[in-house]
């Protein structure tokens, strides 16, 4: 789709349309992030702050006084802006106004209690997320969802979790390591091997009542396109996965600004000092909003003190040597057509997971004549989520767990 605004800033044009696309499931209004936007200064991480976090809080105050359905509603949009407030500011964790919008947006999102907050065990703590009951008596299949490199599990909501339910299926969000509430609370960053953190949720889902064993599904957003996918390599018990959109190799996403091959860059970013990498990165940030901003959240998310550092620890989330042949449960890669992160000239990192795939799989592609061609869908949410949930209604009809 044309870019309609921020014409020179593809970063924030996908993340205004992200805020757009909430609004299909209430996580948003058109106009509200239209005047909002309007207001933003193109690259200027101070403007997008104080334009949403301003937005947020006249929807926190106006939900004291409103009614039930209204305060509902008020809070559910708040949630989003407060979070968006701060996705540019990581590049300083310490920054005061990270924490404080953080908090306020996971306080909204459970006062507006549409879902019902949990804490997953895992490794001596928690992962925090929420469980959605789908009405009726009898099992029910649930679909474990969680979201990708900088999404959280309360925007899970709008991107799949709120859309379940009403189609008969559980729903079990969760933030693992280095996503929000992990990272924040925990200090947990991120890790490739994704089966370690899926198994305890796997555990824990077919411990609550009225789950089908027999119908356990996993999705992942965005990063979770590549993690899902490596979890559902090892852990058995899973009926089908779902990625969304699908990640071969994460890695592409930072390969693509660099004159090296793979190897090449491997071994450059591991090294103790390389200077020439080290300014590429720093006119890369300058030429791109979308690495500038990678970088300053990759470095937050993956423990990592530089931008080098970053790209050597993000090069290790990777379905290659054999993980994504591994898979046996049924899959489905989503592709979005024209993906600002892991589209590709020759082949995008979708197609590349698909041919890899051994086990019965399915690509869905995503246009721009419906107006999904973004990276995940952002656009057309309402969209995606219903041809994710007529997939799995066909796959768990006729499937049992791989093994």
């Amino acid at each position: 789709m044309k870019q309609l605004m921020f014409e020179e800033d593809a970063q924030f044009w996908f993340e205004t349309l992200r805020l757009f696309g909430h609004a299909s499931y209430g996580g948003s209004d058109f106009g509200e992030v239209l005047a909002a936007a309007s207001t933003v200064k193109p690259g200027d991480y101070d403007s997008w702050h104080d334009a949403y976090r301003g937005l947020a809080d006249r929807l926190y105050a106006e939900a004291a006084d409103a009614g039930p359905v209204t305060a509902r509603d008020l809070l559910l949009r708040a949630s989003t802006y407060y979070f968006s407030s701060e996705f540019f500011l990581h590049g300083d964790p310490a920054d005061p106004r990270v924490a404080a919008a953080y908090d306020r947006s996971v306080e909204c999102f459970r006062r507006a209690a549409v879902a019902e907050p949990v804490e997953i065990p895992y490794e001596g703590t928690v992962l925090r997320g929420y469980f959605y009951r789908a009405p009726g008596a009898g099992p029910k299949p649930v679909l474990l969802m969680h979201n990708g490199f900088d999404g959280s599990a309360e925007e899970c909501h709008f991107m799949g979790a709120a859309g379940g339910a009403e189609r008969g299926y559980h729903v079990l969000t969760f933030d693992g390591p280095g996503q929000p509430s992990a990272i924040r609370h925990e200090n947990l960053v991120f890790r490739p091997d994704w089966e370690h953190v899926v198994t305890p949720v796997v555990d824990f889902a077919l411990g609550l009542d009225g789950v089908d064993p027999d119908r356990v599904a996993l999705l992942g957003i965005s990063l979770g396109g590549m993690l899902a996918p490596r979890a559902a390599a090892f852990e058995s018990r899973l009926a089908a996965v779902v990625a969304v959109d699908g990640v071969y190799d994460a890695g592409a996403a930072v390969v693509g600004f660099l004159p090296w091959d793979r190897a090449e860059i491997v071994r450059r970013a591991g090294a103790e000092h390389d200077e020439e990498f080290d300014a590429m990165l720093t006119a890369g940030r300058q030429a791109s909003s979308t690495l500038r901003w990678a970088c300053d959240h990759g470095r937050y998310v993956l423990g990592a003190a530089t931008d080098r550092e970053f790209v050597a620890k993000y090069l290790e989330y990777t379905l290659e040597g054999g993980i994504a042949e591994r898979i046996t449960c049924p899959a489905l890669v989503c592709e979005a057509a024209d993906d600002l992160f892991f589209g590709g000239e020759q082949e995008t990192e979708p197609r590349r997971l698909y041919a890899h795939l051994n086990a019965p799989k399915t690509l869905l592609t995503f246009t721009a004549e419906e107006g999904a061609d973004a990276h995940c869908h952002v656009g057309a949410q309402r969209l995606a989520t219903g041809r994710v949930y007529d997939w799995l209604d066909r796959t768990l009809e006729t499937v049992r767990p791989n093994g």
